[in-house]
């Protein structure tokens, strides 16, 4: 494999996984806003324009999806069986 290609993929990794992580945590979530099992209680523009915007390369321009990361920790939280614990990884 090319040294500039290996380098790259390292580099990234991190990113990958974090990446592959949020979207197995949003899994559970999405099924239950499929299932009607999550209402909003007000307007949340800003939420309910990243929640149309996102999607598996997470938002258009690269942006990070703060507000619906933040949801999903929140739906897991108050959802039974759902719950995980936020953790940061040593590499």
């Amino acid at each position: 494999m090319h040294e500039g290609l290996r380098h790259a993929l390292r580099r990234h990794r991190p990113t990958l996984r974090s990446l592959w992580e949020s979207l197995l945590r949003a899994e559970p979530v999405a099924a239950l806003y499929s299932q009607r099992r999550v209402k909003h209680a007000g307007r949340f523009a800003e939420l309910e324009d990243e929640m149309c915007d996102f999607g598996p390369d997470g938002l258009s321009g690269g942006r990070s999806p703060d507000r619906v990361d933040a949801l999903v920790w929140a739906v897991c939280e108050l959802m039974p069986g759902l719950g995980g614990v936020p953790r940061i990884r040593e590499f």
